[in-house]
This record gives C-alpha cells, sequence and structure tokens, in this order.
C-alpha cells in the first residue's frame, strides 16, 4: 500500500511493513493551471506554434543602435518581480551596477564558488546549486554565456539559459537589480563589484515569476535545471556501504552533489548547531579526497556554506589541529585556506554523523558503483493528470487508479555483465512536476507523487490498450518508487528482466490535476511511449427496415412520429425533442429530466444528411437504436441509479461504444460534459456520443482515401463544426 512521505522528513517504509497511508504536508525545503481547452486540444505530439520572441542577440543590437540600455517590461523593477504574498516595511531602489559601485564587471577571475553569498532570501538550495555548477566549466559556460560586459558593447541586458522540463530556454533580463543603502538586498558577490551571481538570480527568478518563488527548495530543483540531468537521493542513515565510493566517482563525473541537515521542527530551520554547521540549510559537496594522517588513510569531504561564511569548528575545520600534521604539498593540493569563506573540509565519519540527506545529479545517469563509464539512452513523455479523468491518485484508489496515464516501457536488450547470471536489464526512472513553484503564487504546493511499474501479459504485447480496473486489482506491480513524497522529482534505479511493462505516475489522492514530465533512462536500447493512442471508430452496419417492419414497437414510433411531423412526415430539433422525451418518459428506471434543446439540435445535425435541418422517420429510427444502445451502456455504469455516473467511467462507456481514443481526447470529454461534482447526467453522455459519432461520420466522408488526414477550406470547416 502506498504511502505518502513528506518532504523534510522523507522516511522509507521498508517493504512487508507499510502503515496506513498518511497524507504529507508540503514544506519549504533547506532554506526557509493550464491554458484552456485549446491547450488542452493540442497534441502533445504535434509542434506548437508560437509567436517568434526577440532574442537577446536581437535585443543588443537594437539598445545598441538606439543607444538606450534595455528595460525588461516582463519582468519590472518593482514590487510583482519581488513578492506575491507580503509586504516589505523598507522601500528597496532598483539599481543598474553602475549606480551600485565604480567599474562593475560581469566576472572577476573566473566564475568561482567564493562568488556567491546569500543574501535576504532563503534561497540556500539554489545557491547551493550555482556553487556546484561553478566546478564543471563546460555547464557553466552553458548557463552562463560569457561574451557578456559591462565594458565592451554594454546595454544593460543579459542572459542566462536554463533547462526546462526537457528544452534549453534562454532568459533575458535587464540589469536593475532590488538595493537597501545601495547594498545588494540578495545574492551578491565576495567582490562588490563582480556582477555574475546576482544577474543570474534575477533571471532565475524571473523563471519562476518572482524573487519570493525562490524561498524554500531542494538544491537538485536547480542542479537539473542548469544541466537537464537526473538526480537520486539518498538518506544518509540508509544509504549504502559504499557511499564514499559513490560520492568520489559523482565527482570524477562532474555530478553536481549538494548535502544538507533536516530538522523536523519548522522553527528550527537555518538554525546554526554549536559545531557551526546548520540545521534545515544545504551545501555544496565540492570535494571528495583521501589523504594520510598519522600513517592511516583518512577520508574527506569538503563543504560550501552559501552564506560564505559559517563554518564547522570541528576535527579538520580550516584552524583544527590535524592540519599540523598534513605537508605543505599536500595542504595546497587540498586547497587549503585559513579564511572565512563558508567553505571547509570535514572527516567523512563526521559528515555520515551529521548530515542526513545527499543529493546527486549526474549528467547522465551513469552506474556510480561501476569503474566504467556507460551510455544510458532516455526518452522522455509529457503528460498531465486532469481531475475526473486522469487524475486517478495511487494504488490505495483501485476505483480510479487505473485511470491515470499509463506508458508501456519495452525492455529489449540485457545489461552486458559478464557477473550477472541473470538476464536483466537497468533502467532509471523519473518523474517530475511542472510549474508548481511558479503558480505558488497561485496557491499550488508540489503534490505528493510516485509512480508504478506493472509487467504487461505476453498477449498483449505490442498492443496499445489502456490497461483496466480488473488488471490492477488481480496483478502485483513488479517495482514502484519507495515512497510519495511531496518533491519536484522522485527517482528510482530498477533492474527488471527484458519483457513489457508499463509505468503509472500518480498524485497520492485522486483529482489532483498538474502537468508531469516522464523520463525514462536505460543503459540497453528501449522503447518508452504513451499507449492509446490510436483514434477510431467502429462503424455497424444499419439494420435493415425489413427486418423491423411488422414490430409492434416500429408501429408505436411511426404513429408517434406521424402525430409530431405532420404530412411530410419530417421532424425538426424541437419536435424531435418533443418525440424523445415522450419515449424517455415510459423508462421509469431511467433519471432524467429529459432533452435539452441544444442536444436535439446536435442529434438532428448527425442525422442530417441533406442539409435541411429535418430528419425523416428512417433517420430518427437510426436515430433511436442508437441512443437505445448508448442507454443501455449509461444504465450499466449508473449503478446507484442516481441519474449520473462518474466522469472516471467514462473512459469504459466510449470504448463499450466503440469509439477508441486518446488521453487528450479523455480529457476534453470530463472537461465539456462533467459537472462540478465530476459527474455526467444522460443528456449530456447521450449529447456526447451524438457528437462523437457525427464528427466521425464527418471526417470519414471527407477522408476520400482513407489514408486518416483531410483537407478543409474556412468554409468547410466552419460549416463543419458550426452544425455539428
Amino acid at each position: 500500500m502506498p504511502t505518502a512521505i513528506n518532504a523534510a522528513v522523507a522516511q522509507q517504509t521498508a517493504a512487508g511493513s507499510v502503515p496506513s497511508p498518511t497524507i504529507s504536508t508540503t514544506t519549504e525545503g533547506t532554506g526557509g493551471g493550464t491554458g484552456g481547452i485549446y491547450s488542452a486540444i493540442i497534441s502533445r505530439n504535434q509542434p506548437i506554434i508560437k509567436v517568434k520572441e526577440k532574442t537577446y542577440e536581437e535585443l543588443h543590437k537594437k539598445c545598441l543602435e538606439k543607444n538606450i540600455l534595455y528595460e525588461d517590461p516582463d519582468f519590472p523593477p518593482n514590487e510583482s518581480s519581488l513578492f506575491y504574498s507580503q509586504k516589505i516595511p523598507i522601500k528597496f531602489e532598483w539599481k543598474r551596477p553602475r549606480e551600485i559601485c565604480e567599474n562593475p564587471r560581469f566576472i572577476i577571475g573566473g566564475a568561482n564558488r567564493t562568488d556567491i553569498c546569500q543574501g535576504e532570501l532563503g534561497d540556500c538550495w539554489f545557491l547551493a546549486a550555482i556553487a556546484c555548477l561553478t566546478l564543471n566549466k563546460k555547464l557553466l559556460c552553458r548557463v552562463i554565456p560569457h561574451d557578456q560586459s559591462f565594458i565592451q558593447n554594454y546595454a544593460g541586458i543579459f542572459h542566462f539559459q536554463f533547462w526546462r522540463y526537457g528544452d534549453w530556454v534562454d532568459v533575458v533580463i535587464d540589469d536593475c537589480l532590488p538595493t537597501y543603502n545601495n547594498q545588494l538586498v540578495f545574492t551578491k558577490s565576495s567582490q562588490r563589484n563582480e556582477f555574475w551571481s546576482a544577474l543570474l538570480e534575477k533571471a532565475y527568478a524571473k523563471l519562476h515569476g518572482s524573487y519570493e518563488a525562490l524561498k524554500g527548495g531542494n538544491t537538485t530543483e536547480a542542479m537539473e535545471d542548469f544541466t537537464g540531468g537526473v538526480t537520486e537521493f539518498y538518506e544518509i542513515k540508509d544509504a549504502p556501504k559504499d557511499i564514499y565510493k559513490i560520492m568520489k566517482h559523482a565527482i570524477d563525473r562532474g555530478s553536481l552533489m549538494a548535502s544538507s541537515i533536516d530538522t523536523i521542527v519548522p522553527m528550527q530551520y537555518e538554525t546554526r548547531m554549536s559545531c557551526g554547521l546548520v540545521k534545515g540549510h544545504a551545501y555544496s559537496v565540492t570535494a571528495v579526497e583521501e589523504t594520510t594522517f598519522k600513517g592511516e588513510k583518512i577520508r574527506l569531504v569538503r563543504l560550501r556554506n552559501p552564506w560564505g561564511q559559517v563554518e564547522w569548528n570541528g576535527p579538520w575545520s580550516d584552524k583544527s589541529e590535524e592540519w599540523n600534521f598534513i605537508n605543505e604539498e599536500e595542504k595546497i593540493r587540498l586547497q587549503h585556506k585559513i579564511v572565512e569563506d563558508g567553505e571547509f573540509w570535514i572527516s567523512f565519519e563526521d559528515f555520515m554523523r551529521h548530515f542526513t540527506k545527499l543529493e546527486i545529479c549526474n549528467l547522465t545517469p551513469d552506474t556510480l558503483e561501476a569503474d566504467k563509464l556507460q551510455t544510458w539512452t532516455v526518452s522522455v513523455n509529457e503528460g498531465r493528470w486532469v481531475r475526473g479523468c486522469s487524475a486517478g491518485g495511487c494504488r490505495n484508489y483501485p476505483d480510479t487508479f487505473w485511470t491515470n496515464p499509463q506508458y508501456r516501457l519495452k525492455l529489449l536488450e540485457e545489461d552486458d555483465d559478464p557477473e550477472d547470471e541473470e538476464v536483466i536489464c537497468s533502467f532509471l526512472v523519473a518523474l517530475m512536476q511542472k510549474n508548481r513553484r511558479k503558480e505558488r503564487k497561485l496557491g499550488a504546493n508540489l503534490y505528493t507523487i510516485g509512480f508504478a511499474i506493472y509487467e504487461v501479459p505476453k498477449e498483449m504485447h505490442g498492443t496499445k490498450h489502456h490497461l483496466q480496473k480488473d488488471f490492477f486489482l488481480y496483478n502485483a506491480s513488479k517495482a514502484r518508487s519507495k515512497t510519495y513524497i511531496n518533491m519536484r522529482e522522485i527517482s528510482e534505479r530498477f533492474r527488471l528482466p527484458p519483457s513489457e511493462y508499463v509505468v503509472i505516475p500518480s498524485t497520492y489522492e485522486p483529482h489532483q490535476e498538474g502537468e508531469f514530465i516522464l523520463r525514462v533512462f536505460s543503459e540497453k536500447r528501449s522503447l518508452s511511449e504513451e499507449v492509446e493512442n490510436m483514434i477510431e471508430a467502429e462503424r455497424p452496419s444499419r439494420p435493415s427496415a425489413k427486418t423491423r417492419e411488422g414490430s409492434e414497437e416500429e408501429k408505436q414510433f411511426r404513429n408517434i412520429f406521424r402525430q409530431i411531423a405532420g404530412d411530410d412526415m419530417e421532424i425538426n430539433a424541437e419536435e424531435l425533442r418533443n418525440v424523445l422525451n415522450n419515449v424517455v418518459k415510459k423508462h421509469k428506471d431511467l433519471k432524467t429530466e429529459g432533452f435539452e434543446l441544444e442536444s436535439c439540435r446536435s442529434m438532428i445535425a448527425l442525422m442530417d444528411t441533406d442539409g435541411s435541418g429535418k430528419i425523416n422517420f428512417d433517420e430518427f429510427r437510426h436515430l433511436w437504436d442508437k441512443i437505445k444502445s448508448w442507454q443501455k451502456i449509461f444504465k450499466h455504469y449508473d449503478t446507484d441509479h442516481s441519474g449520473t455516473i462518474n466522469s472516471y467511467e467514462m473512459r469504459n462507456a466510449v470504448n463499450d461504444a466503440g469509439f477508441r481514443l486518446n488521453n487528450q481526447l479523455y480529457d476534453i470529454i470530463t472537461m465539456r460534459y462533467a459537472d462540478k461534482n465530476m459527474n455526467i447526467d444522460f443528456d449530456s453522455f447521450i449529447c456526447c456520443f451524438v457528437r462523437l459519432d457525427a464528427m466521425f461520420r464527418a471526417f470519414h466522408a471527407f477522408d476520400k482515401d482513407g489514408d486518416g488526414i483531410i483537407k478543409l477550406n474556412v468554409l468547410e470547416w466552419l460549416q463543419l463544426t458550426l452544425y455539428a
């Protein structure tokens, strides 16, 4: 049974001893919506055409030509860019670096970790990631383009690049920075006239909507935004025996690494302990080394406090006596300095004793336990949970769990490991929820997320069918995330035999809407794709009129129809409504107030072959046959006889009616036809099927060559959509 875990505590529960589910409370971490129906309609496999924004180069050139300094209209120098939930009693002044000091510089002597000193914002998690970034020059130049200056071609404009959910984005800003008493309020360099770190922080704040949005978080979030890598978490008390070796490999491979000391009591965030370490605070891991001390090998870890001060004062700290036994050459190799810059050495044993969490962002998920570099393949899938349709919650909710998005994972080739007797495929699954930090000002918090992996039965290999509710009732998962946790991303390594699997990402509770990105990394060839992407409709043949001519029901229908239609034997939408509601009244077991006029107009459009706005008896009879079959489906799912069905059941109902749709279309059906309680009444149910049937018929009529593609001019498009 899945258990939700608080991100600050993240207690992992041993398999086989899972307690009753508990709900986590979102915390700030260390350091104390959708775009409407049209965005839902756009297939995620299709390119979205956007209005081209001016690039940094274009804006820079324009400012130089006009001899003006750039002013960013999207992140203006006012309170809207600072805070969204609080008012500051003092007034900040926005100043450009040339107004703050003489001789401002972008970077002095290379960007390094001493250039980062935390200001009056709880974003140590972000600054710890920057310090890690400075250790990898190639990555640093990707995030911080170095062709920027306060001297040559200065125009008050700068840009930085971040990885955002599968793409690299260029964030352009002006260089106005918030100050108080002519001092930078937020991040600053140890050198007063160096500004790259302050400007990088501003660009990251713009990416998330405000400076306040950066308050509190996990270092891995920023590390991934700097690299596009994938993060693995280690609870230090449960770390593997070779965790030192893992850390050493990570540093050697350029992985970014951070650590922190959790605190259960929120009031104790960023509280200094007597040993000099700070609780609830993120530290960069900047080196992992061994040295000889009194004839024995000693393992050391170098850490950096983003404050640029406040250091560990125990063994191996800057002024500790242990350094008296280390020769000068070794001190130089280890870059030992006696200076209050926030960076210090600590023994590996003391590191393990005091710290609680280790976060490693691998640029690629190379196996850190191995001595050789391995190449991994990655597949990226974007998806969303939609309330009432595909936000099914975890396995504790069997009635809705199966409706979550499902992704087929085909593990095609086993690992090349001669020592492994089993035929095994290694892979890593990473589930990331999107845009929650940016939407904080709208009240959004991180959801508690996780995933489960099931093996697909052999008879279903190669199919793209969405696995149904019964499958999950009678089959156990082959693997799953250890916990459901309220973090931006959760990742886990697995080893399974070659086969076909389905990965199901979900929130802990159902009915929670949000977007996500699911990445699957594998050592060997694999294939990951969202299931159920076939769109089609069964087209049953009409029963012949002769088979029904003499039946009693046929005679009754003809009499009712003739009474309402008159001599021309054709009826319009209003008359159709009278016919249908007269018939429906006789079905006492069907709780409905009848059909709305708009529904009947859609029905006329479905059956009207000559564009007269009316239908004849044969067309009406065919329509009634359809409604009868759809009515049976409705009654099957209306188990409590309430006159409504749950929107989650609509997927099965649509399938029973002979339509095969994808997740985007199910989302649209829910948004269009479900009420606020996620229920669909009989009228809406029939109206939905009428619309589906009509649109499929229209498409097939236009698809002359049967290739699944049609071409319409604007008149045809408007005629089709307005009438249907």
